[in-house]
């Protein structure tokens, strides 16, 4: 008795990883087992650097919160832990971004601090 391949689900199974392959160079977006091992290595490194983009923003945020805050006579630690005592609710994103585009609502916040 010859084999059962289900032809039908495989290609359809191919074609849709190959789709994921589009914009590729080379052999990498038409042969079959380069493009699939090409895609895998993508997929691990876009659910890898998902992770580490968090971690460079909250860095990148860290650093102009600091540098805002040399600037009028605080370092970052101490800004930060005058942030929490004084109980305002602002995370380091919104901090950073009224640091780098509100100057002046930072330094409103700095006095606050200072208090």
């Amino acid at each position: 008795m010859p084999r059962s391949v289900n032809a039908v689900a495989s290609r359809t199974r191919r074609k849709k990883m190959m789709k994921n392959a589009k914009g590729y160079f080379g052999r990498r977006k038409n042969v079959w087992t380069v493009s699939k091992n090409a895609i895998e290595k993508g997929w691990t490194y876009a659910y890898r650097d998902r992770k580490a983009k968090k971690r460079e923003f909250r860095k990148l945020w860290i650093q102009r919160i600091n540098a805002a805050a040399r600037q009028h006579g605080m370092n970052y630690s101490t800004f930060m832990n005058g942030v929490k005592s004084a109980n305002i609710d602002l995370d380091r994103k919104v901090l950073a971004d009224l640091a780098m585009n509100h100057p002046e609502a930072f330094e409103a916040i700095v006095k606050q601090v200072k208090k």
